[in-house]
């Protein structure tokens, strides 16, 4: 069993509440949405991501005769449940905001319909794909903000928390803007630029600090980027400046060096100096180390001649909001609008659209979340990507998503794309939407206590 693609690959319950739902013969069309209930201090928006590779589980959804073994074997679930696990797929529609799509708080990013068991079942890994890109984006889009022009590469596979969120974080960064990615399967997977220079190893493995910037330079002759702070950051690039000359004489041109430790922008001033005098002003420097925007945003504020920035741990584990309040709830059932009433966890209910204004200027002006089924003014964010269980149409490509991404932020207030702390958005409930929560609250108070007042 691939563990990213088996079924097995979800919370116990899920399949316990299919049970109960074919014992007490639920099944009728079910309606759940897929958003977060508040945005962390630090996130004035979010950018959605994952809905291509939540497409492919559903239509892939299928258990093995060897899954359906495994779970009879373990004496937890009865005859009816293994039996309807046999001819299991996801037969329902998906209604979602294209990825790259800028959201905020309480807007459903995803709708599934789809028969209760299904639309039930496919919660776990849903979450679990769209929940990790999308905070990945976000984070990402927040570099792209600060670092505007600047090269920026995913450096994060080693410290990503597994294979797959390491792939998957390479492709969230491209789709917000970074240049490309240091992990080679990313390439492979999805087409995206592979960006990568040399480790101290390397350097440490010879004995002569020159001799091993030439031995890569004459192994790596079209791109060649020297790691200049091994041993001492400053007289490295007085080697790089000497070496140059030999290694143009071979038909090779250092393309870049790099800095991965130290008060980078003062070194980075320095090296640029001698790099200069040295007559290598085409010479980039690129740097790395333990960097996120607020180090981009200092970069920027000091002037720093960096032309590259390598972004690792703090992007593929989002470290300074490492997660989201992302949920999927059920707003409607068997035709009837549902809600959770918890407190501070309580929803809106029914299938809904999101309406977004833009000012004369170009720039997002303020949302408005309705019922899907009242036309408001503005331009609707949800559509219908996937029906019966199957695409109404090929995914958009990388590039195309990319693009998108590009003009949501384009589009942005200009607070939030400074990153401005505490900086807000104008996400309002359309009064359709506040009568019919009024309407079940009653429904559900008078079935609660039967000749109520209501």
């Amino acid at each position: 069993m691939e563990p990213a693609t088996s079924p097995l690959l979800t919370d116990l319950y899920q399949i316990t509440m299919i049970q109960a739902y074919l014992d007490h013969g639920d099944t009728q069309n079910a309606v759940f949405e897929l958003f977060v209930r508040g945005l962390p201090a630090r996130r004035g928006f979010l950018l959605a991501a994952g809905l291509d590779q939540a497409l492919d589980f559903l239509e892939n959804l299928r258990f093995s005769p060897v899954e359906i073994a495994w779970l009879d074997r373990t004496g937890k679930f009865n005859a009816k449940l293994i039996d309807y696990l046999h001819n299991f797929r996801f037969t329902g529609d998906i209604d979602a905001m294209p990825e790259g799509t800028a959201f905020f708080a309480n807007e459903p990013i995803l709708r599934v319909t789809a028969p209760l068991p299904q639309a039930q079942f496919v919660e776990s890994r849903l979450i679990n794909i769209l929940h990790y890109q999308t905070l990945v984006a976000a984070k990402a889009a927040r570099s792209v903000l600060a670092a505007p022009n600047k090269l920026l590469v995913d450096f994060g596979l080693r410290r990503a928390h597994g294979a797959e969120a390491g792939l998957m974080a390479a492709r969230a960064s491209y789709i917000a803007g970074f240049a490309g990615t240091a992990t080679v399967l990313a390439g492979e997977n999805f087409g995206i630029p592979l960006y990568g220079t040399m480790a101290h190893s390397f350097i440490e493995a010879f004995d002569d600090e020159t001799a091993a910037f030439e031995a890569f330079a004459r192994a790596h002759p079209g791109n060649v980027v020297l790691l200049l702070d091994t041993y001492d950051t400053e007289l490295a690039a007085r080697k790089v400046v000497a070496l140059a000359p030999t290694l143009k004489a071979a038909g090779i041109t250092i393309r870049g060096v790099r800095l991965d430790s130290g008060d980078l922008i003062a070194l980075a001033k320095s090296v640029r100096g001698i790099l200069d005098q040295g007559g290598l002003k085409a010479v980039t420097i690129f740097v790395s180390g333990g960097l996120d925007e607020d180090s981009l945003l200092a970069f920027a504020r000091a002037n720093a001649p960096i032309d590259g920035i390598g972004i690792g741990t703090s992007l593929t584990t989002s470290a300074d909001v490492p997660s989201l309040d992302c949920v999927y709830k059920l707003q409607d059932y068997a035709g009837t609008a549902r809600r959770k009433r918890s407190e501070k966890k309580a929803t809106w209910p029914g299938r809904k659209q999101v309406w977004r204004r833009y000012g004369t200027d170009g720039r997002m002006a303020g949302d408005l979340i309705t019922l899907e089924s009242h036309d408001k003014a503005g331009e609707p964010l949800i559509h219908p990507v996937m029906r019966g269980g199957r695409r109404l149409a090929p995914s958009p490509s990388l590039d195309e998503i990319r693009r998108h991404a590009k003009h949501e932020l384009e589009r942005l207030p200009e607070a939030l794309r400074r990153l401005e702390p505490g900086a807000g958005y104008s996400v309002e409930v359309a009064d359709d939407l506040v009568k019919l929560a009024a309407e079940v609250d009653a429904r559900l108070q008078a079935r609660a206590w039967p000749g109520a007042k209501t």
